[in-house]
């Protein structure tokens, strides 16, 4: 070895041991989706982070955007660390910004997860998923935050992509809002018809009674996965500990009157105790997403047969390849 060598790899050396050790990190961010106000938000889940602030020792603050992509950005751009997301959502946060899931919600009604609906004024003279796809242009529609699983990823691909229905032309107007203010556009008739889910409902049933009271169920999706929780993959292993800790034993360990505060506090996030996940709790929504895709070329009339053929064959080789992924989870 060279002097010009040996000096290199000894200035390196002594660089690396003078490097500073890695900031600890003491302060988190938590994303927080935009389901209803963001009052009534704060109202649910910031007894929960204050109880995470306190068990772990990290300041946790309350992250909200005015819709679901302000929090999927701002993961990606390192603004948020951890997040509440839907199973869309969550995918997208995955793909696009660094994320990973660590844990999924647990329904405290024991319901294993939760289902899209189309909702309409109680009064209305629609009582079906017919009447609602009779497209003619007459109704005004509501539609989901387009990174919502139920308000948007799984209505358009079971409701409207299915039955080659496009909603820009099947109704008189199409907006895009969250689901409180879909369910209360509907129950006060500002829309004919909008997405919602169960969960939203029997949340609408404890604050708002009688708007609920105003609302009928058209139409019930298939099955949703609840919800995940997701970290950024950098975050930090003694944070990660911290936090996972705090999550898997929340409402499960303490004194008697600690655990009751503890699922008093989730019940009200209509929540049990969390459960360990990981990103493999997406691949249902993936295989929803391709469905989609595939449904849409099949009804794009200005593709040929072929062209359709090639794109949905590349769809259905994906498709399956997640479908072996799946089989491959062990079964809860």
């Amino acid at each position: 070895m060279n002097f010009f060598a040996k000096g290199a790899m000894a200035l390196a050396m002594a660089t690396a041991l003078a490097a500073p050790a890695a900031a600890e990190t003491t302060e988190i961010n938590f994303g927080i989706i935009s389901t209803e106000t963001t009052q009534n938000l704060k109202t649910n889940w910031v007894p929960f982070l204050e109880e995470m602030s306190r068990q772990t020792g990290l300041k946790i603050n309350p992250f909200f955007a005015s819709d679901y992509a302000g929090i999927i950005e701002g993961m990606r751009f390192g603004k948020v660390q951890v997040a509440w997301y839907g199973n869309k959502s969550g995918m997208e946060a995955v793909d696009r910004a660094g994320g990973e899931v660590f844990a999924q919600t647990v329904d405290n009604e024991g319901n294993p997860g939760y289902w899209s609906l189309l909702i309409a004024h109680k009064d209305s003279p629609l009582n079906n998923l017919e009447d609602v796809l009779k497209c003619d242009g007459t109704l005004d529609f509501g539609l989901g935050d387009p990174n919502s699983t139920s308000g948007f990823l799984v209505p358009t691909t079971f409701v409207f992509a299915k039955n080659n229905v496009d909603p820009k032309t099947c109704f008189k107007t199409v907006r895009n809002a969250n689901h409180e203010a879909n369910a209360l556009a509907v129950a006060n008739k500002q829309v004919d018809v909008a997405t919602n889910n169960t969960e939203n409902m029997r949340r609408l049933e404890a604050t708002n009674p009688e708007a609920r009271g105003n609302i009928k169920i058209l139409w019930q999706s298939p099955l949703i996965p609840s919800d995940p929780l997701v970290w950024k993959k950098d975050l930090d292993q003694a944070t990660r500990d911290k936090l996972y800790t705090f999550i898997m034993s929340y409402g499960r360990q303490g004194t008697p009157e600690e655990v009751e505060k503890a699922r008093k506090i989730l019940s009200d996030l209509q929540w049990a105790p969390f459960k360990p996940s990981s990103d493999a709790q997406l691949y249902p929504i993936r295989i929803l997403a391709i469905s989609k895709q595939i449904f849409k070329i099949q009804g794009d009339e200005k593709m040929s047969a072929e062209e359709k053929k090639a794109e949905i064959d590349k769809l259905e080789v994906e498709k399956v390849k997640i479908e072996e992924l799946m089989a491959k989870v062990p079964q809860a």
